[in-house]
């Protein structure tokens, strides 16, 4: 049985160098060395980066998904890989087997589009926001799922010929529903391995000053984007009541109002529902489209 060959997209906006330096030594202790790392800078010259790895500065800031989109378009270019490892700048692989397992489920199942990681902290902890089903509090449940984690991730570049890279224009935030979805509408399968685990601290969404708005602003350009006309209000209605119970504060809940005038009022980027036989197949995996 063949192995797939790994590719390693790393963004970084240079404002984590020390855990940027451990990540990319646990990278260089893996046991199944990948083909290529591609280390993104994000508004950042990358000058101080001493590793060998393929450089690519921007001026500017696209924003995760854009720069992500970045290194993606360069290993999918260079025919050097056949799966995509995207790891955050301030996580850490604790095992030195990451990329080997992740070769040996690709080759077990062609059908395999993307396989989420497990994110937890120093101690070992997953935070439910991370356990990537409703009603489960088990973050080792390994199994197919409708989410993955943004943090630690593989994607198959087979599928990402076929259904499309990151949705660049949601900047932050709900990304990584948009491709989802996409993946599992075009028949591919995201699996949950909480085998593969990427350290990471423990932190809070809305650490992010825009966190709010973009949230709202890019819930409604999911739903305009990917849902059938009859789940867009369904969809809407359910996360409106959920943020109203949740938001503790005034200044969250005007920049998320903001957020959701934004996402109706501007253009959300070519609209291509799902299928409702899709709908049912993320039923059945425990997670309808609409929470």
């Amino acid at each position: 049985m063949s192995l797939p060959r790994i590719g390693v997209v790393i963004v970084t906006m240079g404002n984590r160098p020390r855990e940027l330096d451990a990540l990319i030594a646990s990278v260089d202790r893996q046991d199944a060395a990948p083909a290529r790392v591609v280390l993104v800078g994000s508004a950042n010259p990358l000058t101080d980066v001493a590793y060998d790895v393929t450089k690519i500065p921007l001026k500017d800031n696209p924003g995760c998904p854009g720069a992500r989109n970045v290194g993606l378009r360069t290993l999918c270019a260079s025919g050097d890989v056949d799966v995509v490892v995207e790891l955050d700048d301030d996580g850490l692989l604790v095992a030195d087997d990451v990329f080997r397992t992740v070769q040996e489920l690709y080759a077990a199942d062609p059908a395999l589009g993307i396989v989420s990681f497990r994110i937890a902290d120093e101690q070992g902890r997953t935070q439910r926001r991370h356990v990537p089903r409703l009603r489960s509090d088990d973050p080792m449940r390994r199994g197919l799922v409708t989410a993955f984690l943004g943090g630690g991730h593989a994607l198959s570049v087979p599928m990402l010929d076929e259904i499309g890279l990151w949705p660049a224009e949601f900047f932050f935030g709900h990304e990584e529903s948009d491709l989802a979805w996409r993946c599992l509408d075009a028949g591919w399968k995201i699996l949950y391995e909480p085998g593969l685990v990427l350290q990471h601290p423990k932190t809070s969404p809305a650490r992010h000053a825009t966190h709010y708005r973009f949230t709202a602003r890019n819930r409604v350009w999911l739903a305009r984007r990917r849902l059938p006309f009859p789940l867009v209000p369904v969809y809407l209605g359910v996360w409106t009541v959920l943020t109203l119970a949740r938001i503790r504060s005034l200044s969250g809940l005007r920049a998320w109002g903001g957020g959701f005038a934004e996402g109706v009022r501007t253009a959300c980027g070519p609209r291509k529902p799902m299928k409702w036989r899709t709908v049912w197949r993320m039923t059945r995996l425990g997670r309808p489209p609409l929470i």
